[in-house]
Order: C-alpha cells, then sequence, then structure tokens
C-alpha cells in the first residue's frame, strides 16, 4: 500500500474553501471525517473532492456554513480517498450536536455501506485481510484517545465533610458554642459542639456513600476483545481499541465498541439494558439505507457494552470512549442534575423560617437588654439560651432517623431506599413513569392463544409454570388425547425447538430463546416435552437453524414407525408462503384462497391484541428425500401461537389503586407503539380515548413546548430512546407533576437521575440503573411502587407530627425566656438554662417525638390526592397550632417559675420545678400531636413505641432531677414531689383544654 500523501491543491483560501483540482476515478470509495470520526463512507463520481465533501456536509445539515471549517485535508491511499474536515473549536460541538440530530447518534453513516469491500477500502491503514497496522492504531489512540468513559474528578472526602458544616441550622448552633466558650460555659460549649458534629457526620455519610453510577458504566465494558491488527488476531485490551479496529465476537463476549457488523452468523445480542428490547436481537451484516433509524432498529450495528447471546460475527469499529451510545449516555447522566426533593426544599424552607425567628428573637432581646441597661455577659448568656431554644437541633438527625425506620419497612416490602430524602417523595408522587417489560408485565413469555385445526384455543397459566390449560371458544377444557391437530401442533413446537424448561431458584425458568420457551411450556401443560418423545423413539436426524434471513426453523426427524419428516417453526408470512396444505379435524387441505384470507385474519386478529405470532408446520418426507439447500418446500400448516408477555395479575388493580389516590401512571417503553398500547388498555393505563400514545419519532417533532402540551394527556411513549425518556420526564416536572420514573437498563439512567424519584429494578436491573435510582423494587414488581407511595405518604404524615412536635417545643422555650427577659424587671432570671434546653429537645421531648415514625397510616391516606410541589409544612392551620400550642405551654411553665419565686424558692429550684413543668408539658403534647384531629379520638395506647419512649422520657428526666449527676451537668437540685406532681399536672392543663375547645368547635387551626 501506498503512504498517505496530502493531495495537490489543499491548502486553504482566505474564505474557508479548498482548493482542489485532481478529479476523483468513477465509482472511488470516500470516507468523510469531523475531527477524526467517520462520518460516512460512500461510492462517489463527483467532478472533485471539494464539490463532493463540502457539498455533502451542506446538503446533510452537518454543516451550516464554511465558516464551520477551520482546515480541510484530503489524503490518498490505495484503497480510496479521505476527506478530512478540521471543525473550528468554537463550533465543534454545535456541528457534533447537528449532526446526532440529522443524522443519528456515531457510526449511523456506516449503516448505509453494503459490503466489507466498501467498509474497509476508504479507511487509511484497514484492510480485509490486515486490519489496521500498529503505526495507524497508535496514530489513531492519539488521536481519539483511550476506549473508556471520561472519569470526572471525585470530591475529597474532608471537602465533602467539611460542606456539611454550611447547614444554616448548624452554623447557628456553632456561633452558640462559640459564645458560650468565649464566656466561660464549657460545659454547653462541648454539649453544642458534639450535637453539631453528629448531624454533620450523618449528613457526610449518606453523601459520601452515594452516586456510583459512571463507575458501574465503566466496569461494563469489555476487559479485552480479540482485534485483527497488522494481519493476525489478538487479544487487546478494550481501552485500547480505536475506530477502523475489526473485532471478532462469540457468545459471551461483551461488545466491547460500537461497531458496523461486517460478518454475523446467527448472531444475536442482548440490548436491552441499552434500548429496552425484551429479547436477544438478531443481528445481520446487510446495508440499511435508513440513515433516521431508531437504536433499536440498526441491526447491522452492535452497542458498546451490550452482550452477545448467541453466534459470531466480525464488525469495524466505527466508535470509542465517549463517542460511543453508553458514552453518549454517560455524558447525558453527568449533565443530568439530581433535583432537590420535596423534603429537601421544604427543610431549607423551614431553616430559613427558623433562622429568621432565631435572629430576630436575639435582636429583640438585645434591643431590650441595651435599653434596660444591663451588662453584657447577662444579654450574651440569654441569646445562647434563645438561640439554642429557637433552633431544633435535633431536626437533621430525627428526620433521618424517621426516614430509616421508613426505608426499613419499605425493604419489608421489597422496596430498597439507596437515598433517604427520597423516602418522603414518594408520598408527594403525582405520576408514576413505569416501564413495560418486567415491571408492568412478567418478563416471561407466554402463549395467550392458539390456532390449530381450525380452532382458536384460550391458553391458561402464568409465566413459564408448566402448569394450566387449553380453552376452547365456549370455555371448555381440551382432552389433549382427543384434539389430535392440537397435540400434533404441540408436539412440532416442542420438537423443533432449542429452548429448555429448567429450574432457578426453586422457580420454573427458560434456558434459550424467551419466546421459543414460551412454546415448550404450553406443550409441557399437556405434558408434551423434547425428552419424552426423545425417550419414545422420535429421533433428530439433522437441523436447519433459524437465523434472520430465513426467519425459520426445521427439524428433519425419524419417528419410532420409521416414517421421516420435516417439523418447521417460523414467522407466519414465511411458513405461509412455503405452505400448499393446512392441517384441520385430522385432514390436510389444500391451502386455497379462503383458508389462506381465514389465517391471515387470525394472524392479523393476533396483531390486535399485540401478540407475537409464530407458526408451526410439518411435512412427510418422502422416498425423494430432502434437498437440504432448501428443505421447507411443500409444508403443511399446523397452526399459529400467539405469544405475548403478559401483564403481572396484581398490577391492573395497583394501577386502579394509584388512580383513586391521584397518581396517574404513564408507559414509557423501547417497545412498539401497537404491543405497548395493548397493553396499557388491559391493565387500565390507558382508559380513555382522549389519552394519547406517542412514538419516539413522534417526539423528534416536537419542541419542549409541544411536549409539555402534550405530556398531561399522554399515557404511553413508545420506542423511545434515552433522551426522550429525558426530556418526557423534564416535560412532567416543568408542568408541576412530581414524577417518579421506573427503569432497568443503561438508557433509563439518565431519566432516573433527573426525575423526582428513580425507581430501578432489583432483580432485572443494572447495577448503573439502580446507582443512579433513589429506590430499588427488589421484586422488579409495578405493585412494589404504589405501596411505596402509601409508604411515603404515611411518612410525611408522620415527619409533619414530629416537626409540629418539635416546634411547639420550640416555642415554649423560646416564650417562657422572653416572659422571663420582659415581665422580671432589670435583672431577669433565666427560668431554664441552655443545657436544660438541650435536654428538652433531645431527650426528653426528642425520642419520644422520635416514635412518631411508628404511627400507623391515616384511614384516608390512599384517597387523598398528591400534595403539590408548593405545598407548606406549615398549611392546613399547622403553624396556629405550633404558635397557640407552644404558647400555652411557655406561659404555663413561666408562671409555674415565678410562681415558686414568689413562694420563697431559690433559683435553681424554681428553674428545676419549670424545667419538669416544660417536659411534662411536651409529654401530654406528643399524645396530641399524634393525629390532626384530636387526642380524644385516637386511643393513647395505639403505639407501643411511644408509650416505652414517654416512659424512658420520664425516668431519665428524674434522674436529671434526683441525681448527682443531673443536678451537676444540668444545674438541677431535687425537689418536694408535690411539687413536681402539680407541676406535671398544670403541664396539662393547655393540652387537655385546646383540645377539648378543638373538639367541640372542630376549627382546624387549634
Amino acid at each position: 500500500m501506498k503512504p498517505a500523501r496530502s493531495l495537490p491543491g489543499c491548502a486553504l483560501r482566505g474564505n474557508g474553501q479548498a482548493e482542489i483540482t485532481r478529479s476523483l476515478p468513477e465509482e472511488t470509495p470516500v470516507a468523510i471525517t469531523f475531527d477524526g470520526a467517520t462520518q460516512a463512507v460512500m461510492m462517489a463520481t463527483p467532478s472533485d473532492i471539494e464539490d463532493f465533501a463540502i457539498g455533502f456536509a451542506l446538503s446533510e445539515g452537518i454543516l451550516q456554513g464554511l465558516a464551520d471549517i477551520a482546515s480541510f485535508e484530503v489524503l490518498e491511499h490505495e484503497t480510496g480517498i479521505e476527506a478530512r474536515f478540521w471543525l473550528a473549536a468554537d463550533r465543534s460541538a454545535e456541528v457534533k450536536a447537528r449532526r446526532r440530530a440529522m443524522l443519528g447518534p456515531v457510526g449511523c453513516g456506516l449503516c448505509g455501506i453494503d459490503s466489507l469491500d466498501q467498509a474497509l477500502r476508504p479507511l487509511p491503514g484497514a484492510l480485509p485481510e490486515a486490519g489496521l497496522t500498529a503505526a495507524e492504531a497508535a496514530r489513531r489512540l492519539e488521536l481519539h484517545g483511550p476506549n473508556r468513559l471520561d472519569e470526572a474528578a471525585a470530591e475529597p472526602a474532608w471537602r465533602l465533610f467539611l460542606r456539611q458544616f454550611l447547614n444554616p441550622l448548624l452554623l447557628i448552633l456553632l456561633a452558640g458554642a462559640a459564645i458560650s466558650a468565649v464566656t466561660g460555659h464549657m460545659i454547653d460549649t462541648v454539649a453544642i459542639a458534639v450535637i453539631v458534629f453528629l448531624n454533620a457526620a450523618i449528613s457526610f455519610w449518606q453523601e459520601y456513600s452515594a452516586e456510583r453510577s459512571l463507575a458501574a458504566l465503566r466496569e461494563m465494558a469489555a476487559p479485552e476483545a480479540l482485534i485483527l491488527r497488522g494481519g493476525t488476531w489478538q487479544d487487546v485490551p478494550a481501552a485500547q481499541i480505536v475506530p477502523g479496529d475489526i473485532v471478532r465476537l462469540k457468545a459471551g463476549d461483551i461488545v466491547p465498541a460500537d461497531l458496523r457488523l461486517i460478518e454475523a452468523h446467527r448472531l444475536q445480542i442482548d440490548e436491552a439494558a441499552l434500548t429496552g428490547e425484551s429479547e436477544p436481537v438478531d443481528k445481520h451484516d446487510r446495508a440499511i439505507a435508513d440513515p433516521d433509524l431508531a437504536l433499536a432498529d440498526r441491526l447491522n450495528m452492535g452497542f458498546m457494552s451490550t452482550v452477545v447471546t448467541g453466534g459470531t460475527g466480525i464488525g469495524l469499529v466505527t466508535g470509542t470512549g465517549m463517542a460511543t451510545e453508553v458514552g453518549h449516555i454517560a455524558g447525558l447522566m453527568a449533565a443530568a442534575k439530581e433535583p432537590k426533593t420535596p423534603l429537601q426544599q421544604k427543610v431549607e424552607a423551614l431553616s430559613h423560617v427558623l433562622i429568621v425567628m432565631a435572629l430576630v428573637t436575639v435582636a429583640m432581646v438585645v434591643g431590650i437588654g441595651v435599653i434596660k441597661g444591663m451588662p453584657l455577659d447577662d444579654m450574651l448568656g440569654t441569646a445562647i439560651s434563645l438561640s439554642v431554644a429557637a433552633i431544633p437541633e435535633g431536626l437533621p438527625t430525627v428526620v433521618t432517623i424517621l426516614l430509616t425506620l421508613g426505608s426499613q419497612k419499605m425493604v419489608r416490602s421489597n422496596a430498597l431506599a439507596r437515598r433517604l430524602s427520597s423516602v418522603e417523595t414518594l408520598g408527594a408522587v403525582s405520576v408514576i413513569c413505569s416501564d413495560k417489560t418486567g415491571t408492568l408485565t412478567q418478563n416471561q413469555m407466554q402463549v395467550m392463544q392458539l390456532w390449530a385445526g381450525g380452532r382458536h384455543w384460550k391458553v391458561t397459566g402464568q409465566g413459564f409454570s408448566p402448569e394450566g390449560a387449553f380453552l376452547s371458544e365456549h370455555g371448555h377444557e381440551a382432552a389433549i388425547g382427543e384434539e389430535k391437530d392440537l397435540r400434533h401442533m404441540l408436539m412440532n413446537s416442542a420438537l423443533c425447538n432449542d429452548a429448555v424448561l429448567a429450574e432457578a431458584d426453586g422457580r420454573p425458568a427458560i434456558q434459550g430463546n424467551p419466546t421459543d420457551g414460551a412454546l415448550v411450556v404450553a406443550a409441557a401443560k399437556v405434558g408434551i416435552t423434547r425428552q419424552a418423545m426423545h425417550d419414545g423413539g422420535v429421533e433428530k436426524l439433522a437441523a436447519f437453524p433459524f437465523d434472520s434471513t430465513r426467519k425459520m426453523m426445521s427439524l428433519h426427524i425419524r419417528v419410532p414407525d420409521g416414517g421421516e419428516y420435516l417439523s418447521a417453526k417460523g414467522a407466519p408470512d414465511v411458513i405461509l408462503s412455503r405452505a400448499t396444505h393446512v392441517r384441520i379435524s385430522g385432514a390436510e387441505l389444500p391451502l386455497d384462497g379462503a383458508l389462506r384470507a381465514e389465517i391471515e385474519e387470525v394472524i392479523a386478529g393476533f396483531g390486535r391484541d399485540a401478540l407475537r405470532t409464530l407458526a408451526i408446520a410439518y411435512r412427510r418426507i418422502g422416498p425423494e428425500g430432502l434437498d437440504h439447500a432448501d428443505p421447507e418446500q411443500q409444508i403443511v400448516l399446523l397452526g399459529i401461537h400467539g405469544i405475548m408477555d403478559p401483564p403481572r395479575p396484581e398490577v391492573k388493580a395497583a394501577v386502579a389503586e394509584a388512580k383513586a389516590a391521584g397518581v396517574r401512571t404513564v408507559m414509557i417503553t423501547g417497545d412498539h407503539a401497537v404491543t405497548a398500547s395493548a397493553i396499557a388498555e388491559a391493565i387500565g393505563i390507558r382508559h380513555s380515548p382522549a389519552q394519547t400514545v406517542h412514538a419516539g419519532a413522534d417526539l423528534d417533532q416536537m419542541d419542549d413546548a409541544a411536549l409539555e402540551a402534550a405530556v398531561p394527556k399522554a399515557a404511553v411513549f413508545a420506542r423511545v430512546t434515552p433522551e426522550h425518556k429525558l426530556r418526557i420526564v423534564r416535560a412532567l416536572q416543568k408542568t408541576g407533576e412530581v414524577a417518579s420514573m421506573t427503569g432497568d437498563g443503561v438508557n433509563d439512567a439518565p431519566a432516573l437521575r433527573t426525575a423526582d424519584i428513580g425507581v430501578a429494578m432489583g432483580i432485572a436491573g443494572t447495577s448503573v440503573a439502580k446507582d443512579s435510582s433513589a429506590l430499588i423494587l427488589l421484586d422488579d414488581n409495578f405493585s412494589t411502587i404504589v405501596g411505596a407511595v402509601r409508604e411515603g405518604r404515611r411518612i410525611y404524615d408522620n415527619l409533619l407530627k414530629f416537626i409540629r412536635q418539635a416546634l411547639t417545643a420550640n416555642v415554649a422555650e423560646v416564650s417562657v425566656i422572653l416572659l422571663a427577659f420582659v415581665l422580671m424587671g432589670d435583672h431577669p432570671v433565666m427560668p431554664v438554662t441552655p443545657l436544660m434546653i438541650l435536654w428538652v429537645n433531645l431527650v426528653s421531648d426528642g425520642m419520644p417525638a422520635l416514635t412518631l415514625g411508628f404511627e400507623a397510616e391515616e384511614g384516608d391516606i390512599m384517597a387523598r390526592p398528591p400534595r403539590p410541589r408548593s405545598h407548606s409544612m406549615f398549611g392546613d392551620g399547622m403553624k396556629e397550632r405550633i404558635l397557640i400550642r407552644g404558647l400555652a405551654i411557655g406561659g404555663t411553665t413561666f408562671w409555674v417559675f415565678q410562681t415558686s419565686l414568689s413562694l420563697g424558692g431559690s433559683e435553681a429550684y424554681s428553674q428545676t420545678l419549670a424545667f419538669a413543668t416544660l417536659i411534662s408539658g411536651q409529654i401530654w403534647h406528643i399524645f396530641d400531636a399524634r393525629t390532626v384531629s384530636t387526642l380524644f379520638r385516637r386511643s393513647p395506647f395505639g403505639n407501643r413505641q411511644l408509650l416505652i419512649a414517654v416512659g424512658a422520657s420520664v425516668v431519665l428526666s428524674l434522674g436529671a432531677i434526683y441525681t448527682g449527676f443531673g443536678n451537676l451537668v444540668l444545674g438541677t437540685v431535687p425537689v418536694d414531689l408535690p411539687h413536681l406532681l402539680g407541676a406535671a399536672a398544670i403541664a396539662a392543663l393547655p393540652v387537655f383544654a385546646l383540645s377539648g375547645i378543638k373538639e367541640l368547635t372542630g376549627a382546624k387551626w387549634l
């Protein structure tokens, strides 16, 4: 081969055009590249390269003008011409995006190449018999980079930990700790600092242990591949593969890069993780002229990280690393930002409210102190007390624990939460975007209907279980010994088959093609098995395997009486085209026009029911023998199987329950629209003609505004790509929906990450999908999502109950201090100390409040509509209830403190009584906080954990008052028992009085 050289006249003019005068010979292969990536390879006969190459780029919309080009070079090789465009740096990304929009993802430009010769000749350094030279491979590796996905630099753990202290609530507490240290209150300083550190540590661990999505994508890449280099086949690390390499594939291999197949022998590739296809795809090496094909329809392409399940093949690498389809998805994932959950947004808003409240209260105290001429130390001490009282320092920790309790309960219902903040999000979900295969359906192909001997049969049973029956049009069960046509068809279905019914994890499973497995299971339901027939003397003489060209397979068999038959199975149109007779009522009738029309109507009817079809035929082999070059001649049609992956039995009820709760279900699938729509109608997702069905091609014609207008009425999105899924989720969010997205493949990962809550399949899901999700379904069942929505609503209800309890305590603590500061003259005495307040917040109040997370759901929990994104935690009278009850408890506590002082009690004795009153008030209030009605409507014994926590709180608080350690740390003193009991009784008055008024008046704000 001659060394590559630049052709004459390639210097660029000022206007960016290339001067080329050399004409191309007729039918010369030309490869066009942009920044080193092949975009098209074709035979051309233009007068010169400039007209051809630049004209092609402009006409296809790849370039909008010559300003997109930085330089232009033409290289002559022995095998053809290479026209290289180098894009302007500021236009490169735009041109590449335009290229993808116009001609599809990388590699599509080679779909139309018709032969190995055409595919290889134009690429420099690549010949069919040799592959790339070592020097050319090295040059391309330097140009394109290693064949791996980009990895973002991870944030150092120390920086991640320090970032947790930027939480506004923790910053205020840190300021309080600093003031305590300056003023010599070291016990206060240590106690507050420990609380801050624990909260930061919990948040750090949650964030540090999350997000491994791109790492999982990298793990999916093939570690090594067999490629042709320098005339020899050799194993090389997948990272060293470059565009133009020739790769050999066999069963079990992971496809190492995107490639154009140039040989395919019964090659099947499982692309479910990338395209959503439920079955392995039959590949071929023929040209496909349509450049706008959906990814799942590019049958002459292999894609990085997919798995070869059968056959062999050879492919020409068209894209590596981030230029592959998986790389494109990795780019989408890197750009996809996880939205803040509704809980995070609400807690953030709550933090701002609390901060403002704390600052306003401290400012009031300082202002009053300045007016009264109080010493600075007194004002600082009061400010510390108020900041500690105003901030529920246990809120982040308790919220985490509440969510953990909820997540543990969800695990018992087969839903595993990866991110705790998302557990509550389930309660706000207004639309569930569900994948079809394996989530709404069983992911087990099953014969649902069957036509044999001129009769229709309905097949019962579930999945791969060999239990079931064949029912006639009138509902009568077939007696297989009497139904000879049906038995004959099922025997041939089981014989002409490579699938095996086996057992995995104690359950029936299929080894082999799932559709073939459906036929094996159908026959097994009436006791017909391939092994039994072989044991009975049926002998296989020859096999004619299925391939994508023939669309059928057949067996040459000998039966015990010595007769020989051909048993055939294949696509109905192919079988019908070769059939001369049809078996009906035991007789072989000529397949005339009327019978052919009847059978075609059967096939069409199965299609309307979204059933895949397979035809079964046979032929007796006479003395003339069998033509092995074309065995399926003059065959007799036995019948038609109607096969589908049926809906899960419980899904219809779950969809209805979600609908009753105001949660809409939308199917988003890579399957065909007809199949998806039929399943959607069968399970109630699509229950009105007004609900629309959209294919991926429709979405390509919609801008974002049009899509946002379409999603409220959409029931099904079919044949979609990862970009489509991402756009759908964003459109739903733009219209105010809280969107859940389910998925199991690499192609689902960007949408899973972007959705308000991504839900991955635990059984069938890829590690990429799981790591991109917030929730994993351990049973891959849609009804589990609906159950999780129910649990999410319960968790949110209980979270509101906790916040009501915690903030009521804070209002009580702030009000008792403010009352003392305002009403006690120039030298007020604090009714409770900062450490007493911490004790109340974390022990006497926080521990019982935590058990509100165990509260059972309210009776109407799934009859309410989803709460909107704008829903406030302080809505529905919550704000008024917190303020009124908090002020009442605080006022009562101050009255007890003031009364004790006025009766001669010491400061420590009076503070201890106030401390006991505050604790008692919170304990009484927690029974009222259990419900939005009143404590009179809910049994006090309904929450066993609450009763245990209240008992523990009482015991610990008594220890804080009557032990030397408690007296030392908190500054308490033992008090007389009658005084203690009186304080507890007085503390109950506000709760019972306000609840009684609410019971009588029905006022929500009480």
